[in-house]
């Protein structure tokens, strides 16, 4: 949940290197106690604790152990209703030009074969959440605001919540989670609220990611930059602690394109069988662009009587787009034209049902949205 202030900020320490200390580089030692704004220090040969007091100038202060840290003092108010003080971490990767040791990130999601990580965190009064963040982004940056977060809540304390509005829920890791979806003016976030507190977990960052690309969000030819964890405190928070924490990103040969975990694959007719059952549709299109990028985002809904079996979404871009490449859908360009086909887990759609795809894409500076669609032939309503 990082907010412009804190890139602000951040740069402004790139250009006046002496408004913060930075506590050397270097295995830490027990009991190092760090209360420089932006601090940090290194663990485990491997890892890098920071303090990280980005929305507060009153006093914040942590103690680095060999295997995590505790808030020991933290005097900064922040509004409930907008953002936290600061975010005390530790994390694996790059953040801001700090990249911890030995790192292989930034490393492009479709060369990751397997990421996982484990956390065991200790609570305490105050408000507060215990944050998980993953950050990607188009390109492997190592400095300044990814486009892309991806917030665990492990759990929250006071009236508090993640940015955006609820888009519904998800299962991942044997797990629900309510997910949010936003903006903090910076980056998009989406965040997997756990319904309970979660003092300590095991799991696969790829499944998280995961779910995200397949809501549209990101592709494979985005970059993992950095895994974090820690808190935000909006009032108090002396005591929580990340008692451990380890992450690990092996470059090979990534998991099997699945659907979301949300929607279980369906029966799929044989590839060799028409599409059948033209019927009505309704179709949400959604993009998110940036300089000459973009992803798109389609949801097709059969508003029909009858059960569509294989489909073919058909559209036409109106300002010069161009895919690059597409997920949970076979789509192909010839010129402005664009067709979009099921794949094998999504070709049938009972009356009510609905399906999602995505893309990503360039365009010359203007990304308008295409004025209409036809599924297997017939006009849907958007």
């Amino acid at each position: 949940m990082r907010r412009p202030l804190r890139a602000i900020v951040a740069a402004g320490l790139a250009i006046a290197g002496s408004v913060a200390v930075v506590v050397a580089a270097g295995p830490a030692q027990a009991d190092v106690r760090i209360c420089e704004q932006y601090g940090s220090t290194t663990i485990q040969g491997r890892y890098v604790v920071q303090n990280n007091r980005w929305g507060t100038s009153a006093e914040q202060c942590i103690n680095v152990t060999d295997n995590g840290f505790s808030i020991v003092s933290q005097q900064g108010v922040g509004n409930t209703s907008g953002a936290p003080v600061s975010y005390p971490s530790v994390f694996f990767g790059c953040h801001y030009t700090n990249c911890s040791p030995g790192t292989n990130l930034p490393l492009q999601v479709g060369q990751i074969g397997s990421a996982t990580s484990s956390i065991n965190y200790t609570f305490a009064g105050g408000t507060f959440n215990a944050s998980y963040d993953i950050w990607l982004d188009p390109t492997p940056r190592r400095d300044g605001v990814n486009q892309q977060e991806i917030m665990i809540w492990f759990n929250r304390q006071g009236s508090i919540q993640p940015i955006g509005s609820v888009v519904g829920n998800a299962t991942i890791g044997g797990r629900t989670w309510q997910v949010w979806r936003g903006s903090n003016g910076s980056n998009n976030v989406i965040s997997y609220l756990a319904p309970s507190a979660i003092s300590s977990w095991s799991f696969s960052v790829l499944d998280f990611i995961a779910d995200t690309r397949s809501r549209g969000l990101i592709t494979n030819s985005w970059y993992l930059t950095s895994i974090q964890a820690g808190f935000e405190p909006w009032i108090g928070g002396a005591g929580l602690a990340v008692n451990s924490f380890s992450a690990s990103v092996n470059q090979g040969t990534p998991p099997t394109s699945a659907p979301p975990t949300t929607a279980p694959p369906t029966t799929a007719p044989p590839t060799t069988a028409p599409p059948t059952g033209g019927g009505a549709c309704r179709v949400a299109y959604t993009a998110n662009s940036w300089n000459n990028g973009f992803t798109g985002s389609v949801s097709v809904t059969n508003t029909g009587s009858g059960t569509i079996n294989g489909w073919t979404l058909a559209f036409t871009f109106p300002s010069g787009q161009q895919i690059t490449n597409s997920w949970n859908a076979t789509v192909t360009q010839s010129g402005s034209s664009v067709t979009a086909r099921n794949v094998s887990y999504n070709g049938t759609l009972a009356p009510g049902a609905s399906t999602n795809f995505g893309f990503q894409g360039t365009h010359s500076g203007t990304n308008q949205n295409p004025a209409s669609f036809t599924l297997n032939g017939a006009a849907c309503t958007t």
